[in-house]
Parts: structure tokens; sequence; C-alpha cells
């Protein structure tokens, strides 16, 4: 019996009176004219061997279409014939006349008009590309490219790699592995520009993870690399970001984003020198220098200082004129309302008078700065201090003194700022003469501390010398020189600064 059903199924004389799958008609025994049945099934076979489609998107009936032209047939088309065709069959043109052909599962048909692929299945018409879920063994592969040298390559906007979830029946997991034969061989991604590389990250032959990058694609830098045994990094050219910011008057002050620390030097403002004293006989005594702002430093993590830093800039001590020179005054740095570090300024240098021109004190500090030159008589104006602190503003030198004898003395010279660090010259000592100006750091970028300002000389045929100012950052002022008739002015000391570096 199974042997029959199956003769019976394979049988023509004893089948259906088409094929199974595309409709063809079968001839029957004894048939007349066989023509008509032959032709039917070869119209049939032209609509569906290698099928092309004018579009799918056209809704109106074409007049006078060419023979074999067919369509897809859309949703809502209109026309004698297409009204009242479903939806998705295929239309075609055969002697001035539309037949309807509807397409079996798995039919393929190219879209002329929108050059696509569309496959047939029981829900209708979709892309190719949709029904793929397995493609293998294929020697190149271009994505919006062709003729590319690469076997894969890919031209587009954006690309998404996401893992398969596991309500996906996939783990959850994404991870894209790239492989290389051996230790010797090459591995890594290339990054370019208008098509010349800028960067690439790769494992060169000893396995060592590099990073290097070009700014013509030609040289190459090597920024740094990890080794692969140790796991130790490298940097070819340093990583180490730090910024300094000079603060030359008060202020505030924001800690970079990318910080992790901050570094602050604050330097009080330089005192003053003192006014000389004078007059007809007896010891007279110059001004005594100022002393040197103080300085303070400190160092925070960054991410303590979220409140920003508010920041005072110390003045500059003023100049003797017939006084004591003014104390300079001190910088200080403030976080949410709290002195968080604090530099006195320098003191003011002292009056000249009959007994003496004493020194300015030097700003308060661990240790604390340089201090001021001290009037003499018997011996020319001391000079301002450079190695009490020898990172730290110079202090000012004395004025020159008149003995009783009226031999009159030279002014002492400014102390060097920085003296062991970048080095900034103090004033030069008056001889018969003014006082010299303290120098500013020569490199400003590297060191702030001043030079302090030299003291004028004594007169004894007139008013004494003038002390000079202070330079740079703190710097104390000199002092005034004796005289006869007028005792000189101190020089001003130097306003102080605040440095802030940021690390990271």
């Amino acid at each position: 019996m199974a042997s029959g059903c199956l003769q019976r199924q394979w049988r023509p004389e004893l089948s259906e009176q088409q094929s199974a799958r595309l409709g063809l008609p079968y001839l029957a025994a004894g048939q007349l004219q066989k023509h008509i049945t032959v032709n039917e099934a070869l119209t049939r076979l032209d609509a569906f061997v290698q099928a092309r489609v004018e579009s799918r998107t056209v809704y109106v009936q074409p007049e006078s279409p060419p023979d074999g032209v067919m369509h897809l047939i859309p949703s809502g088309a209109s026309g004698d014939a297409w009204a009242d065709f479903p939806a998705g069959s295929l239309a075609r043109a055969e002697f001035g006349a539309w037949s309807v052909i509807e397409p079996p599962p798995g039919m393929v048909v190219f879209v002329a008009d929108s050059a696509e692929l569309l496959v047939r299945s029981s829900e209708g018409w979709a892309s190719v590309g949709d029904c793929l879920h397995s493609l293998q063994g294929i020697d190149s592969f271009g994505l919006g490219l062709t003729g590319a040298a690469q076997p894969f390559a890919a031209c587009l906007n954006s690309a998404l790699w996401t893992a398969r979830s596991v309500s996906a029946d996939g783990s959850g997991d994404l991870q894209i592995i790239l492989n290389k034969e051996a230790a010797s061989n090459r591995l890594g991604v290339l990054f370019q520009a208008a098509n010349a590389g800028r960067a690439e990250l790769a494992l060169v032959g000893d396995n060592t993870l590099q990073l290097k990058v070009s700014d013509d694609g030609v040289t190459w830098r090597s920024a740094w690399s990890v080794d692969c045994a140790t796991g130790g990094m490298a940097f070819d050219r340093g990583a180490h970001r730090r910024v300094v910011t000079t603060m030359a008057a008060s202020g505030s002050y924001s800690p970079p984003a990318w910080a992790r620390t901050i570094e602050v030097v604050a330097v009080g403002g330089g005192g003053g020198g003192g006014a000389g004293f004078y007059g007809a006989s007896g010891s007279r005594f110059g001004g005594g220098g100022g002393g040197a702002g103080g300085v303070a430093r400190a160092v925070w993590n960054a991410s303590e200082l979220t409140a920003g830093l508010s920041i005072a800039v110390g003045t500059a001590g003023s100049g003797g004129a017939g006084n004591p020179g003014g104390a300079g005054g001190g910088s200080a740095v403030y976080s949410a309302g709290i002195a968080i570090l604090i530099s006195p300024g320098g003191g003011g240098g002292g009056l000249g008078s009959a007994t003496g021109g004493a020194a300015g004190a030097g700003g308060a500090g661990v240790p604390n700065s340089n201090g001021g030159g001290a009037s003499s008589v018997t011996a020319g104006g001391a000079a301002g201090k450079g190695f009490d602190r020898p990172d730290a503003p110079g202090g000012g030198g004395a004025g020159g003194g008149l003995d009783a004898s009226s031999v009159a003395r030279n002014g002492g010279a400014g102390g060097d700022g920085g003296a062991l660090a970048v080095k900034a010259t103090g004033g030069a000592s008056g001889v018969g003469a003014n006082g010299g100006s303290g120098s500013a750091a020569p490199q400003p970028n590297l060191h702030w501390a001043g030079g302090g300002g030299g003291g004028g000389a004594a007169n004894a045929a007139g008013s004494g010398f003038d002390g000079a100012s202070g330079g740079g950052a703190g710097g104390g002022g000199g002092g005034g020189g004796a005289g006869l008739t007028g005792g000189g002015a101190g020089g001003p000391g130097a306003p102080g600064v605040v440095w802030i570096i940021a690390a990271g």
C-alpha cells in the first residue's frame, strides 16, 4: 500500500493538474492543443525564474505596459485590474493585459527602482538581508564600499556592538578578540585622518602594548608602553601635567577638573626701608633696610578644595619719608572662609636716629624670611640678608650713616632673592648716590623671589641719598642714607605673590 501511494504521488497522469510549488500546468494524457498548456507553463516560468519587478511602490496601474513587465502590488493599488489584485501579489503584463501571479513562499525577486532583493514568506515580503542568519566562507565583505583592498570594509557613520542578553539565550557579556599568529607578528588598531595615520594602539614584536602617535602619518612617536611580563608602564615623553597660575593680585581660584593635587607658594609683601637721620653734628644713622616677605608652602588633594580658593596677595610696605618703613602685607589662602595658608609680610626698616637704624625683620615662616640690613656709622650700611632663607626674597640694604666727624658711609647692597634657586640679584649699594633697585627673578616662570633694594649713601653736605625699591615678589626696600640737612627716603618693598601649581 505504501509503495502504491508513492507511485501515485509522482505519476503525472494521477497527480494534480499543476505542479505543487510553482503551479505550472501539466499536460493531460491525450490532451488536444498541448501548446496552450506548455505556453502557460513557460509564461509562469518566465515570471518566476530570475524574477524582476519594476517597483513595489507604484499604486496606479500603468497604461500600455511592455510585455513581461511585472510590478509587486502594494496595498491600496488602483486600476481596472490592479484594484482586484491582492496586495503582495505579482502583476504581469502580457499582450496589453495584466495577469496576477500569487508568488510561492521562498521566491526571491529583484526590485529595480530600489535595487533591493525581497524574499516571500508566509507573512509577506521581507528583505533578503533580514532573513540571513548565517553567512560563512566568503572571501570579502563590503558595507557601503566596493573594490576595497581589505577583505572586510565598511563605510558608515555609526557602529554598535552589544552583548546578547541572557533573556535572548546569551550570556550578557561581550568580548572582542583580536589574535596574531606569533609574538614576532604585529597586532594593532590604526587610527587615521584623511587616510593618513595619526595614532596606533598595537602589540609590537615582543608583545608589548604600545601607543604611538603621528602628526603627519610619517614620523611616529611612542607615547606609552606596557610590559606584558610585569605590567609596568613607561611614558616615553612623560604623562604629568603641571600648570602654574601666578596671582599678583587678590582674587579667586577654582582647581581644574583634571588636577589631582594643588600646591601653593604664598609670599608676603616686602617691608619698606626706613628714612635716614639728619643733623649738623653727632652720630647720624641711616634707615634700616626692609625685611623680605615671608614664604609659606602647602600641598592639598584637589578633591578637598571643591569650594575653590580665595586669594589675598600681600601689599608692598611703603618706604619711610621721615619715618620708619611700612610693614609688608601678608598673603593668605582661604577655603570656605577659613585661612588654610598664611604668609606674613616683611617688617619695615627702622627710622635712622642718633643711636641706630634697625633692620626690618624677615616675614615669619619655617624658616623665617631674609631680614634687612642695619645702619652703621663706623662702616657701610649692612647688606640685606639673602642666605637666612636661600629660596626667599632678599632683604633691603641699610642706608649709610654719618659719624661725629661727618665721615659719610655707603649704603648696603640689597640681598639676593632665591640665592640658591633662581637668583634675583639684590640692588647695588649707594656709593655717594641712591641705592639700586632689586631685580625680579630672571626666569619668572621658574621662581618668584625678588632681590632686595640697595640702601642710599650718607651725605655730609646735604640730604642723604634715597634707598631703592625691592624687586620681584617680596623684596625688602633699601634704607635711606643719613644727611646734614635731611635724611634720605627709604625705598618701598615689593608686593607679594601667590603661586598655584595644579598637578595631575
